[in-house]
């Protein structure tokens, strides 16, 4: 039967094929019905988590760690893997080698401005430890405060780009073709027996 619009007859004739009556006018008429199937992708309800989110629990990740991080996304019903994945910029976990630009640039910002904090934190606990304190006072707290601060910095700021020789060695191939040289090109001695 082709698709298209049809009269009631053709269409209760074409029911009656398909559900193997032999007359239209059996005991009970067949009721066609419209069946909703499933759909692949988001469930009606399941939105997709907002960016400004994402952001904020990256940030938390980054900042005060994973578990705080995991806090926030179960207030929201937001998976463990998803958390991972707003950790390093990504907005899913197909895409964690491609990160979003605007919640990289966040957790970026977020992280500088932490180390900004601590490295302020830093400079004033360095620089209340005097000649006169090492003296005559145990200067052991604020060389603790110092070395927690230098500790935050160091964790907080971008990788670096500098890295030792060690850690950027790649597979290197180095091809060797000797020239062939032929006979001609040789000097000859002629020897007598």
């Amino acid at each position: 039967m082709p698709v298209g619009l049809v009269n009631d007859d053709d269409f209760l004739k074409e029911m009656n094929k398909l559900s193997g009556r032999k007359t239209e006018k059996e005991s009970h008429p067949i009721i066609p019905e419209i069946v909703e199937l499933d759909h692949k992708g988001r469930k009606e309800g399941d939105n997709n988590v907002p960016d400004a989110l994402r952001q904020i629990i990256g940030e938390d990740a980054t900042i005060n760690g994973r578990q705080s991080a995991l806090g926030i996304a179960r207030m929201f019903g937001i998976s463990d893997s998803s958390v991972s994945a707003y950790a390093k910029g990504s907005t899913s976990t197909s895409s964690y080698d491609s990160p979003s630009p605007t919640i990289k640039n966040h957790i970026i910002r977020a992280r500088q401005r932490a180390s900004k904090k601590a490295g302020a934190v830093l400079t004033r606990a360095l620089g209340a430890i005097t000649q006169e304190k090492l003296d005559y006072t145990d200067a052991k707290d604020l060389s603790v405060i110092a070395k927690n601060m230098s500790a935050i910095v160091k964790d907080l700021e971008p990788p670096s780009s500098d890295k030792p020789a060690d850690e950027n060695k790649q597979p290197q191939f180095v091809i060797f073709a000797p020239q062939f040289r032929d006979e001609r090109s040789f000097d000859t001695i002629h020897v007598q027996e």
